[in-house]
């Protein structure tokens, strides 16, 4: 391997560091609020790829009409939980707050798409769909089955994931896309070509985690989701309503996946299904942050992507093996070195 060789290598590995970066500080988000491991953390940068390709191509993404599905679900969701003890007016507005909101969605993505209006239109479109999306599965999945063991909230995340996995086979069918370059300008440092599109994947990266650095230590619903994760029980004693943080910290981990999917569409073929791969690749890196040190996490998300790179060159075929290997030896570490104890009735961390 020469200079140049490596200096290509150490590029693609910082470039998709940075995605993997974002995915696992967005399971550690989830996780420290809601114990749930979101398996399907990936599904969202599938689907706001694929959404990006549909909206370039003047076709409504699928997710749009799913959307209005999953709004319904909702709404039957919270009428049958709350079937006891419902006044008229707690009905509707039930009924306008799970309704409106996707079915407006639906409207203005069928207005707008067959116009083609460009990037400055699809992307908020895209963020929007997904963002929702994520709000609502808490809502209908997760938020039911807040009291639930971390095992079973894993085996509805893993649900979950399996049932988004065979929608976006119905709604993009099996052929990959991507969409068409946002920059098409390539800067040399010597013998080293470097993309505009890879800078603004990393720049847009970093930018967005210095931002939930920003959120975390100097807003107010930041300083609630921390409290939240430290300890759900005490944070609703003292006024943090516990479920609304779910939905926040649900949004915002999809949000992430559809800025992720956005900075992936142009650069690389996204299929229905690879989702899981880049999903699983994150959580290596959230678990070897232990779950809850975003800083770790970050670490060691480039750490995975410098060794993905360096596979990629030296024994190809095997490179996914020598990535999901890594977590192996931190695993049996934690389960030696970690007390074991039993977990709460009332799923505190």
């Amino acid at each position: 391997m020469d200079s140049t060789i490596l200096m290509y290598l150490v590029r693609d590995g910082v470039t998709t560091g940075a995605i993997y970066a974002l995915l696992g500080v967005a399971l550690v988000l989830v996780f420290a609020v809601t114990r749930v491991i979101f398996v399907p953390q990936g599904e969202f940068v599938a689907f706001a790829a694929l959404s990006l390709v549909a909206f370039e191509e003047g076709s409504t993404p699928g997710i749009a009409k799913l959307l209005a599905v999953l709004g319904v679900l909702a709404v039957v969701s919270r009428l049958y939980r709350a079937r006891h003890d419902l006044p008229f007016r707690t009905g509707m507005l039930i009924l306008a707050s799970e309704l409106l909101p996707p079915f407006v969605t639906l409207g203005l993505v069928q207005l707008l798409a067959p116009m083609k209006l460009g990037l400055a239109v699809s992307i908020p479109l895209t963020l929007v769909m997904v963002v929702q999306m994520g709000a609502v599965l808490y809502r209908i999945v997760f938020e039911p089955l807040a009291k639930a063991s971390v095992l079973v909230l894993l085996i509805a995340a893993f649900a979950v994931h399996m049932v988004l996995v065979g929608l976006g086979l119905y709604f993009f069918g099996p052929e990959g896309f991507r969409t068409s370059p946002y920059a098409d300008v390539n800067f040399s440092f010597g013998a080293l070509n470097v993309n505009l599109q890879d800078l603004i994947v990393l720049t847009t990266s970093v930018a967005l985690m210095a931002g939930l650095w920003w959120f975390f230590a100097a807003t107010r619903p930041g300083k609630a989701l921390r409290a939240s994760a430290v300890n759900r029980v005490g944070a609703s004693l003292v006024g943090i309503p516990t479920e609304r943080a779910g939905q926040i910290a649900f949004a915002m981990a999809a949000a992430i996946g559809a800025i992720s999917g956005a900075l992936i569409a142009p650069v690389t073929t996204v299929y229905y299904d690879i989702g899981f791969v880049i999903g699983l690749k994150g959580l290596v890196a959230a678990v070897l942050g232990g779950l809850a040190s975003y800083p770790l996490t970050v670490l060691a998300a480039f750490m995975i992507a410098g060794t993905e790179s360096a596979a990629s060159f030296w024994a190809s075929g095997y490179k996914e093996v020598i990535v999901f290997l890594l977590i192996v030896p931190v695993l049996l570490w934690r389960s030696v070195a970690s007390p074991h104890a039993e977990e709460d009735e009332e799923g505190d961390l």
